[in-house]
C-alpha cells in the first residue's frame, strides 16, 4: 500500500510537470504550425503564379506569332493570342486539382471586362503603382465566405501589350469589333496596368495546421504516457522497492525482531547510504539488547 501511495505521488508530480510541458509545447507548436501552413500556401501560390507567367510568355513568344497570321484572326480576333486570356484559361484547368485557389489578371482598364479590377484589387494595383520597385504583395482580406489570403505581382505594359492597347487606331480591327473601342486603350510604356492575383481561403492553411497539430499532439501524448510508464518502472525498482525494504526492517526492529537479514547495500547513492545506516543501527541495537540481557 505504501508502495502504491509513493508511486501515486510520483505520478501526480510527474503528471503535473510533464502535462504542463506538453501544454506549453502544444501551444508553441500550434503557433509555428499555423505560420508554416500559411507559408506553405504562399509557396504554392508562388508556384502557380510562376506557371501562369510561363503561360503568358509561351503565348507571347510561340502561340501569338502562329495565330496572328491566320485569316480567322483577321476576321474575328482570336483571344488565344492574348497572354492574359491564356493564363486565365490555363488556371481554370489547374483548378480541377486546386479548386480552392482562384486566379485573376486584374486590370484597371482592360479590353475584356471580365478582367476589370474590383475595388480591393484596384487598391493592390495602386500599391504597385505608388511604390516603385515593389515586386510582390501578400495580404489578407475579408470575403463573404471568410478571410482570404492573396498573393499579387504587378503587370507591366510591355511592348507586345502596346500593339493592342496603346491607341484605338493601332489596335487590330478584329479586336475592336469583338470588344469595342471604349476600354483597354491608353496604356503607356512600362506602366503598371494591373496585377496577377492568386487567392485562397484562409481556411486552407488553418485546416493544414490543425491537421498537423492533431498528429503532433497525438505523438506527444504517446511519448508522455510512454515516458511516465518507463519512469514508474525505474522508480519502482530504484526507489520504491528499496524504501519498502527499509520500512519493513524498521517495523520489525520496532517490535524487537533482530533476527532479520541485513539489507543489501549497492552503490553510494542516498538510498544505499540509508540502507547502510539501517544495518548499523540494527547491529547496534542487537548489541545493546544482548548487553542488557547479560
Amino acid at each position: 500500500m505504501e508502495q502504491m501511495k509513493l508511486l501515486a505521488k510520483f505520478n501526480l508530480i510527474l503528471g503535473l510537470v510533464l502535462g504542463a510541458g506538453l501544454a506549453i509545447a502544444a501551444t508553441v507548436s500550434h503557433y509555428f504550425l499555423q505560420n508554416d501552413a500559411r507559408e506553405e500556401v504562399v509557396r504554392q501560390a508562388r508556384i502557380m503564379m510562376q506557371a501562369m507567367t510561363s503561360a503568358r510568355d509561351y503565348t507571347t513568344k510561340q502561340v501569338k506569332p502562329l495565330l496572328v497570321t491566320q485569316q480567322e484572326h483577321q476576321r474575328s480576333f482570336l483571344p488565344q493570342t492574348v497572354p492574359a486570356f491564356a493564363a486565365t484559361e490555363n488556371f481554370n484547368y489547374l483548378r480541377a486539382a486546386y479548386p480552392d485557389y482562384a486566379y485573376k489578371e486584374a486590370t484597371l482598364n482592360p479590353t475584356n471586362l471580365r478582367d476589370r479590377a474590383a475595388d480591393w484589387e484596384a487598391d493592390v494595383i495602386n500599391t504597385f503603382r505608388n511604390k516603385a520597385g515593389t515586386k510582390e504583395v501578400v495580404g489578407e482580406r475579408d470575403t463573404p465566405t471568410g478571410r482570404s489570403l492573396f498573393l499579387a505581382q504587378p503587370i507591366t505594359a510591355a511592348p507586345p501589350c502596346l500593339e493592342c492597347h496603346s491607341t484605338v487606331a493601332a489596335a487590330p480591327p478584329a479586336m475592336i469589333r469583338r470588344y469595342g473601342k471604349n476600354n483597354g486603350f491608353g496604356w503607356q510604356p512600362n506602366e503598371i496596368v494591373g496585377a496577377q492575383i492568386v487567392s485562397v481561403p484562409e481556411s486552407i492553411p488553418i485546416k493544414m495546421a490543425n491537421q498537423a497539430f492533431r498528429i503532433l499532439v497525438t505523438y506527444l501524448a504517446a511519448v508522455f504516457l510512454a515516458s511516465l510508464i518507463l519512469l514508474d518502472i525505474v522508480l519502482l525498482f530504484a526507489v520504491v522497492r528499496p524504501l519498502r525494504r527499509l520500512s519493513t526492517m524498521a517495523d520489525q526492529i520496532s517490535v524487537g525482531k533482530m533476527d532479520i537479514a541485513e539489507l543489501p547495500v549497492r552503490g553510494s547513492d542516498e538510498i544505499a547510504v540509508l540502507a547502510g545506516s539501517f544495518n548499523r543501527m540494527r547491529r547496534s541495537l542487537e548489541r545493546a539488547m544482548k548487553m542488557l540481557e547479560s
